[in-house]
C-alpha cells in the first residue's frame, strides 16, 4: 500500500521509499525526499516563481530519462502552473513549484529540477545571465576554474557581480541577476563575452557547441539564456553516478580548486554547508543588487 504524507496540509502518496535510486552509494528514493525536504526553504526560493521543466529518472541514472516541459499525467489540481508560450504550443504551461507540498510531491516522481531565467509573470523578460561552462573531456571542471574567474572579472568591469555553482555534474555553472531585460538581449550580451572569453583565452575556451571543438577545452554555453531555454537550477540532485548536487560555491573554493574532486558535494554535503554558509546564492534574489546590462540606464 503506498503510505499518505500530510505536508502542509496536503495530502501526497510517497512510493517506493526504499528503492535504491544510486547504487554506487545505496542511496534511496526516501533519502532523495529527506534531502529535498530539508533543503527545501533555499531551493523554493530560487524556483518558486519559475516554470519548472524535469528531467526525470525514477529507475535512477541508469535506467530511462526523459525531459518533461508540460505538468506530467496526475498533476495535483493544487498544484500551481503557468503559461509557457511557446512556438510549438501557444497554449503550453508548465509547473510551478511554489511550496513544500509541491516540491515533495515532485521529488517523488524522482527529477531534476532546471527553470528559466525569467519569472513566470514576465515570460522572456530575463532577471538571470547564466553560464554553463561545459568541460569537454579530458578537461575537467579544474580547467573550468580560470574561465569562471575570467568571466567574472569581465562581468565585473560591467558592473555585474557573478555568483558560481557546480552543475552538479561536470562544470560550473555562473549566475549574475540583472534588471528586467528582455531574454534576446541579454542572449547577444552572453553570446558576445562567450566570444570575448574564447579571444582572451583561445587554447582553453570554445563558444560554438561542435562537439568536434570541444575535446580538451571549455564550452561557454551562452544558450541558455535564450527565452526557451532552462538550467539545473541550485541545489537540484542530478541524474548522476553518485546523488551529486548543484551547489553554491564560494569565489574562494572556485580558485582554490585543483582536483576535480574539490568541488563535487553530494546530498550529504549540502545542510551542513547551509548551516554553515547560508544560501550562498541569496544575493541574486535581491533586486537592489541585480545590474544592469550595458547601454541600459537605470
Amino acid at each position: 500500500m503506498t503510505p499518505i504524507t500530510l505536508v502542509e496540509g496536503r495530502r501526497i502518496a510517497l512510493s517506493n521509499l526504499h528503492k535504491v535510486l544510486y547504487p554506487r552509494t545505496g542511496f534511496t528514493k526516501g533519502e532523495v525526499l529527506h534531502y529535498y525536504a530539508t533543503v527545501a526553504p533555499a531551493l523554493l526560493a530560487h524556483i518558486h516563481d519559475r516554470p519548472v521543466s524535469f528531467l526525470r529518472y525514477p529507475d535512477g541514472p541508469d535506467g530511462q530519462l526523459f525531459f518533461t516541459k508540460n505538468p506530467p499525467p496526475g498533476t495535483p489540481a493544487w498544484v500551481k502552473t503557468a503559461p509557457v508560450p511557446r512556438s510549438d504550443d501557444p497554449g503550453a504551461e508548465q509547473v510551478l513549484v511554489s511550496d513544500l507540498p509541491a516540491l515533495v510531491w515532485a521529488a517523488n516522481l524522482v527529477v531534476e529540477f532546471h527553470v528559466h531565467q525569467w519569472p513566470a509573470a514576465t515570460p522572456a523578460v530575463a532577471d538571470r545571465i547564466v553560464f554553463d561552462l561545459d568541460p569537454g573531456p579530458p578537461a575537467t571542471i579544474v580547467e573550468c576554474r580560470p574561465v569562471a574567474l575570467w568571466l567574472r572579472d569581465r562581468l565585473a568591469a560591467d558592473g555585474l557581480h557573478a555568483y558560481a555553482k557546480t552543475s552538479g555534474s561536470k562544470g560550473l555553472h555562473l549566475a549574475v541577476a540583472v534588471e528586467p531585460t528582455p531574454s534576446a538581449r541579454v542572449s547577444a550580451y552572453a553570446k558576445r563575452l562567450a566570444q570575448e572569453a574564447e579571444a582572451a583565452l583561445p587554447g582553453l575556451v570554445v563558444h560554438r557547441m561542435a562537439k568536434a571543438l570541444r575535446p580538451g577545452k571549455v564550452f561557454v554555453d551562452h544558450s541558455q539564456n535564450a527565452a526557451a531555454k532552462t538550467t539545473a537550477a541550485p541545489y537540484t540532485l542530478r541524474a548522476r553516478p553518485q546523488p551529486t548536487a548543484s551547489a553554491p560555491v564560494t569565489w574562494a573554493e572556485v580558485e582554490a580548486c585543483r582536483d576535480p574532486g574539490d568541488l563535487v558535494f553530494l546530498a550529504d554535503d549540502i545542510p551542513p554547508r547551509l548551516d554553515r554558509d547560508g544560501d550562498l546564492l541569496a544575493p541574486l534574489l535581491d533586486p537592489a543588487r541585480a545590474g544592469a546590462l550595458p547601454g541600459t540606464h537605470r
